[in-house]
C-alpha cells in the first residue's frame, strides 16, 4: 500500500539483541545470534535492510514528536489452550525492544497495560474465589488490594524492567497518581469497578517533555481518594483522547478485527470507524473485543489519528503495524 497514510508505518528490523550490545562467547551454528543462521541480521542482504530502512522512513517523518498511546494486554503474557507455552521474559523483552525503538526515533510512546490473567492467579493462589459480571469482575475490597499489588507492584514494574534495560527511560505510575484518572463506580453489584470520569494529563506531558515513556497502571481514584479498578481498553482510548494521540494501539491475543470472530483468516486490515460501531451494534464484535472497539471509537470520535488491534504474541509485531505498509493487523480510522 502506498503513501504513509495507507496503514501504519514501515517494516522496522528488529531492535539488535544482546550480540549487538557487546562481546560475548562463541555461539552456537543454529542459534539466532549465529551468523550462519537464517534468523540472524547478518544474513540478511544487504539490499534488503537498506529496503527496510527505506520503507521506514516515511512513517518516522510523519510520527516525529507524535504520541502513540499502546495498550498491552495481559493477555499476550498467557498460553492458551493447546498452544505453546509463552515464555513471559522473552515476550517483555520484545515489547520493550519495540517501545524504546519508537522513543529512539523520535515517537513519544505512553504505555497503558491490563494484568487480568495475572489477577485471576494471585487470586487462586490465596484461595478467593472469582466471579464475573458482564465481563467485569466483581471487585470487593480485599479483591481491589490483590489487583493493586498485580497491577502496580507486579505488571508495571516487570514492563518499567523490561523497558530500563535500554536506559533510563520508563517510569511507572497508576492513574492514582497526580490524579491522573478520576473515576466512579460503574455499579454498585461489581463493587469498586470503575468508569473513567475524567483524565488529568499534566503530568504525562510532563514526563513526555522529559524524554520519559511513561507506563501506566489501570487504577484509578474517584473525589475522596477511594480507588477503583478499570478496565485497561478504556483507560488506553480515553488517554490517547486526552493526550490528542496520532495513534491508538491494542496488542491483546488475537490478530485483529474479524469478520467472522472465530475465523483467522477473515482478518479486517482496514475499517472506518463507523463500520466498526456498526458491528458492535450488530453484535459481530464479541467478547474481549467490545471494549477495545468501544475504545477505538470513542478516541477517533475525539480526535486521535488512527487505531490499531494487533496480535501482541508476534515477535515486533508492533513494529510490523507501525513502520510497515501492509501491517499485521486491523487499522481503524475516522
Amino acid at each position: 500500500m502506498s503513501g504513509p497514510d495507507v496503514r501504519s508505518p514501515a517494516g522496522a528490523a528488529p531492535a539488535p539483541g544482546p550480540a549487538a550490545a557487546g562481546a560475548r562467547g562463541p555461539v552456537a551454528p543454529d542459534s539466532p545470534d549465529s551468523p550462519d543462521s537464517p534468523d540472524s541480521p547478518a544474513s540478511v542482504a544487504p539490499e534488503v535492510k537498506a529496503g527496510i530502512l527505506v520503507e521506514a522512513l516515511p512513517y518516522i517523518r510523519r510520527f516525529w514528536g507524535q504520541i502513540v498511546v499502546v495498550k498491552y494486554g495481559g493477555n499476550i503474557l498467557r498460553a492458551k489452550v493447546d498452544s505453546p507455552a509463552v515464555d513471559e521474559d522473552a515476550a517483555l523483552a520484545s515489547f520493550a525492544e519495540d517501545i524504546v525503538l519508537m522513543r529512539s526515533v523520535g515517537m513519544l510512546p505512553v504505555v497503558v497495560h491490563g494484568g487480568g490473567p495475572q489477577i485471576g492467579q494471585l487470586m487462586a493462589r490465596v484461595g478467593k474465589s472469582t466471579e464475573f459480571r458482564d465481563g467485569f469482575r466483581v471487585t470487593d475490597a480485599d479483591t481491589l488490594d490483590l489487583v493493586r499489588m498485580v497491577l502496580v507492584g507486579k505488571v508495571n514494574r516487570d514492563i518499567v524492567k523490561s523497558i530500563n534495560v535500554h536506559g533510563a527511560l520508563a517510569v511507572g505510575l497508576s492513574g492514582e497518581d497526580a490524579n491522573l484518572i478520576t473515576a466512579t463506580a460503574r455499579s454498585a453489584s461489581l463493587g469498586y469497578v470503575g468508569d473513567v470520569v475524567e483524565v488529568d494529563p499534566v503530568l504525562l506531558h510532563q514526563l513526555l517533555a522529559q524524554g520519559l515513556i511513561p507506563v501506566v497502571a489501570t487504577i484509578g481514584t474517584d473525589l475522596s481518594g477511594q480507588a477503583f479498578n478499570i478496565n485497561a481498553d478504556t483507560v488506553a482510548g480515553a488517554l490517547a483522547a486526552a493526550l490528542d494521540a496520532a495513534k491508538l494501539v491494542f496488542l491483546t491475543d488475537v490478530t485483529g478485527v474479524r469478520s467472522s470472530p472465530e475465523d483467522p483468516d477473515s482478518l479486517i486490515p482496514r475499517l472506518s470507524v463507523d463500520a466498526l460501531a456498526a458491528m458492535v451494534d450488530s453484535g459481530a464484535a464479541t467478547g474481549g473485543m467490545i471494549p477495545k472497539a468501544e475504545a477505538c471509537i470513542r478516541a477517533i470520535r475525539a480526535g486521535v489519528g488512527q487505531a490499531h488491534i494487533l496480535d501482541g504474541r508476534v515477535p515486533h509485531a508492533l513494529l510490523l503495524e507501525i513502520f510497515t505498509d501492509a501491517g499485521v493487523g486491523t487499522m481503524v480510522r475516522a
